[in-house]
């Protein structure tokens, strides 16, 4: 019994924390006012609800004068008078997603962020590199963006001088670390984070994802908390896909509509958003969430960038003695980082968007030694998690210098970046993770360079015993 009374002070309690919304207009208690709870269901109407309803009521001669006391309400069947759905007793009638967090009192808030506990760039960079290969220049950058922003949040001067945000746009091919770095970036904040695929969105009123709905992943992440969720960083990737589509007659609204709309949130502004939904619609509540405390990171590969920077190199006179050949860049390596808003503007990018984008920075290509540190050096590195899987079943598995070679070179020829990595240990662990188990008296498994180029087999060796080849 106590038990039973224990878990419903915790609902009591957990429910206090979220505002009451109206189950008609779901509209919540701090748009609306203060909610009338019916004895139906814990139902919530907010007045205007409640007296539009007495009005229909009115028209239609229906007599609630003799009614004494509320508990007679029971009797009427408002679910259906309200238009609402039928429910059964015990149902929660507005799902906990679409529930937002209460805002405290002024006297009650605490300053959002402490200036004295920002990490200073240098410590923000020392702890990206515990994850993170190489990318040097990219993550001073992201450090120091990251650390000025924080400092506007936290100061919140807005005084004669207002500091502008540090919206970030970082440039790079496939599988160079864009998207993990800010993964690791919010984990290190410990700041909610919103990623989300531009792709999807569309101009507002088409098939797809508005702009808006960007900010209402970042509200849900952030546990349907605004004030939170303000302080918040979101992630664009894929951004090269809205660029201005050439030579198209229909309307372009997953392009540069695209581009039009994520203006606004950009810079700043208040956004009506969906709690609990990525699309409005009738049955979702709406709150404010204001974005000048968010930071925006887009990034993306831009393919066929590096031809439109070639273009611009070499336009030069092709006669006489300062002439550039045509093919003097095109084994350049990092050419993208040679990369101006002018190429951005040719790429497809409108003025109006990179400007909102002060901070442009780019990310490198990886290399094969890249790769290889990428493998055994940053803390949860793919190696160190084959030989955790391995030592749980009481066998060492190493690696040779050699075989961290071969799988580097394999994953240059993919084109794909660190994501080639995975797929191509994937592919050679599988036997070891299939034969090892079947024999108790293996104590050490070392892959070899033979074995990943198809030409012997990893050295297996018995508990007590000298090496054996073992035959794929």
């Amino acid at each position: 019994m106590s038990d039973y009374l224990d878990k419903n002070t915790e609902e009591k309690d957990k429910d206090k924390e979220y505002e009451d919304i109206c189950y008609v207009c779901r509209r919540p208690e701090s748009k609306a006012g203060k909610m009338i709870h019916l004895p139906i269901n814990n139902i919530c109407v907010c007045a205007d609800c409640m007296q539009k309803s007495f009005d229909t009521m009115n028209k239609g001669g229906f007599n609630y004068s003799d009614m004494m006391n509320l508990n007679q309400l029971n009797n009427l069947n408002f679910q259906e008078l309200l238009g609402m759905p039928v429910m059964n007793s015990g149902e929660d009638p507005i799902p906990q997603s679409q529930k937002l967090k209460k805002k405290k009192p002024k006297e009650e808030q605490a300053p959002a962020l402490d200036i004295r506990d920002i990490p200073k760039p240098h410590v923000i960079k020392a702890q990206l590199d515990d994850y993170i290969i190489g990318q040097e220049y990219a993550k001073k950058v992201v450090s120091v963006a990251v650390y000025n922003h924080y400092k506007r949040v936290a100061t919140n001067t807005m005084d004669d001088i207002e500091i502008e945000k540090s919206n970030m746009l970082m440039i790079g091919p496939t599988g160079c670390g864009k998207t993990y770095l800010v993964r690791t970036l919010a984990k290190l904040l410990d700041v909610p984070l919103a990623i989300t695929d531009a792709t999807t969105l569309t101009e507002a009123g088409y098939i797809g994802d508005d702009v808006e709905s960007v900010v209402s992943k970042l509200l849900a992440n952030a546990d349907n908390d605004v004030e939170k969720a303000e302080r918040g960083i979101i992630f664009i990737d894929e951004i090269d896909k809205i660029a201005k589509k050439k030579n198209t007659t229909s309307r372009d609204v997953s392009g540069e509509s695209v581009q039009q709309g994520l203006l606004k949130l950009l810079e700043g502004s208040d956004i009506e958003v969906p709690v609990g939904a990525s699309s409005k619609n009738a049955m979702v509540p709406m709150t404010t969430v204001n974005t000048r405390n968010i930071l925006f990171i887009c990034g993306g590969a831009f393919p066929d960038l590096e031809n439109i920077i070639k273009e611009r190199l070499t336009k030069q006179s092709s006669i006489g003695f300062i002439a550039d050949l045509k093919d003097k860049y095109d084994n350049e390596e990092n050419l993208i980082s040679k990369v101006t808003i002018e190429d951005l503007r040719k790429f497809g990018m409108i003025p109006e968007f990179i400007g909102r984008l002060p901070v442009i920075f780019t990310l490198q290509g990886l290399t094969k030694d890249m790769l290889v540190k990428i493998l055994k050096e940053p803390k949860n590195a793919i190696l160190k998690q084959y030989q955790k899987l391995l030592a749980l079943d009481e066998v060492d598995l190493q690696f040779e210098d050699g075989a961290l070679e071969a799988i580097a070179e394999k994953a240059l020829e993919k084109k794909t970046g660190a994501r080639a990595l995975r797929s191509i240990i994937e592919e050679f662990m599988l036997d070891i993770m299939y034969e090892i188990p079947k024999d108790d008296n293996i104590g050490r498994v070392t892959i070899t360079r033979d074995y990943i180029e198809n030409t012997g087999g990893p050295r297996i060796e018995m508990r007590g015993a000298s090496a054996l080849p073992m035959h794929s």
